[in-house]
């Protein structure tokens, strides 16, 4: 074990790694007319190929500009507070005047200049539900900086209608449609996520729904960890939705080990503030399973895709598009797994006191930073997606984007975690 985990040259190192590599790639991005970023970079990132705008990553681009600003302010990063802010506000308002359909869900898609338009023709505008949370997760994150409750209120309304779309079963989630009779993972996954961050906003506003968010927040916590927590530490990604035994299909056998490292922070974030630190050890467990099924003994790395064995993942077929996904793509390497894993892996550390969890932030540390930067320093950023020997791959994983959101968000999050904000949860957990 070498001293990575050390706070002070950690830290220094991430700041780097962001001031350096990700934020001068992502700066050129900005459109500064219309408000927003521009995604539809190859995998290297040296060609832009499309200014078309998903508002998945729009939204993700408004928490992370907000993120930047509020950071900034608070003296953990030595940067324009108020420019961050200022574009954050911009693409808020893009989204705002652009994005939201008469019928209060979002439209996934938008022109360079805001109109609508359909990701696969006749299929409508408003095929995801997860571009609409991420929406929800800009505006939260940008009242808070701004000090603008209308975006809390725009905020709640949007989230609402997410809800009521879930409870009623009529969501649509492209590009991961879930198959009839099936509940997937990801649906309180995100869920949790987003209602924290509305949570922390409402708070921060004294908003009156702040107790009802809180609910929900143990609701979907204890979803995951009652459901989709399997007695051998694993988190199944997608089981039946009358509750009865798996079938011994691909869908329901595989394991997304990125998801599981992802969601079990956000179950580590909401344990603590909800005082339900008994689930901090299980969630823990979960993040070690993850890694014994999905690291790679023969190149490093992480799976994108595993049998609940370990391995390719196996099982009868059902003939659903998703399977093929699952098959087709396993073996690759993506970005955003492993980001999530140096987060984990940190937070894990902190929190439960395990020297496992340094040594598996070690070895994903090791991996990362001579696999993903991009070798070429005038570009920056990270080729984010790889084959199982780590090279680049010009390949479609959900959209035709590059995404800002799962490196910068870690890395703002690690840089809390080292830099002084950690504390806040380290106290917590031990109170």
């Amino acid at each position: 074990m070498d001293n990575r985990l050390n706070g002070s040259a950690l830290t220094a190192f991430y700041k780097e790694h962001l001031t350096e590599s990700l934020l001068p790639f992502w700066e050129k991005a900005v459109d500064r007319e219309h408000g927003g970023i521009f995604t539809c970079y190859s995998n290297d990132g040296g060609r832009l190929f499309s200014r078309d705008k998903y508002t998945w990553s729009q939204g993700r681009f408004v928490w992370l500009w907000s993120k930047l600003a509020g950071m900034s302010a608070r003296g953990l990063l030595v940067l324009p507070s108020g420019r961050y802010a200022e574009e954050a506000g911009k693409a808020a308002d893009f989204l705002r005047r652009n994005a939201i359909m008469d019928n209060g869900n979002c439209a996934f898609l938008l022109t360079e200049d805001g109109r609508m338009k359909e990701s696969e023709p006749g299929k409508g505008f408003d095929t995801s539900v997860y571009a609409d949370c991420f929406v929800v997760l800009g505006f939260a994150a940008y009242a808070r900086v701004s000090g603008d409750s209308s975006y809390v209120e725009a905020a709640l309304r949007l989230y609402d209608r997410i809800v009521e779309r879930v409870e009623e079963g009529s969501f649509r989630s492209e590009p991961y449609p879930i198959a009839p009779g099936y509940r997937a993972h990801a649906i309180p996954m995100i869920l949790l996520n987003v209602t924290q961050e509305l949570l922390e906003c409402a708070e921060a506003f004294g908003h009156a729904r702040c107790l009802e968010l809180a609910d929900r927040c143990r609701r979907f916590m204890d979803d995951i960890m009652n459901r989709f927590l399997q007695p051998d530490g694993r988190i199944a990604e997608i089981v039946p939705a009358s509750g009865a035994a798996p079938p011994d299909t691909v869908l329901c056998r595989h394991v997304n080990p990125g998801h599981t490292l992802e969601c079990m922070w956000f179950v580590m974030h909401a344990a603590v503030r909800l005082g339900r630190e008994e689930l901090l050890a299980p969630a823990g467990r979960a993040v070690k399973r993850a890694f014994e099924l999905g690291w790679d003994a023969d190149y490093g790395g992480l799976l994108r895709f595993v049998d609940r064995d370990g391995g390719r993942p196996a099982g009868r077929l059902a003939n659903d598009p998703y399977e093929t996904l699952v098959l087709d793509t396993w073996d690759t390497k993506l970005w955003w797994p492993h980001s999530e894993a140096l987060y984990v892996t940190l937070l894990s550390s902190r929190l439960l006191g395990d020297p496992d969890f340094a040594a598996l932030y070690d070895k994903t540390h090791r991996y990362v930073f001579r696999t993903f930067p991009n070798p070429d320093r005038t570009i920056g950023e990270w080729v984010q997606i790889r084959d199982r020997q780590g090279r680049p791959l010009d390949k479609i994983v959900a959209l035709p984007v590059k995404d800002p959101f799962h490196i910068m968000r870690d890395v703002l999050l690690i840089i809390e975690l080292l830099d002084g904000d950690g504390r806040r949860l380290r106290e917590a957990a031990s109170s």
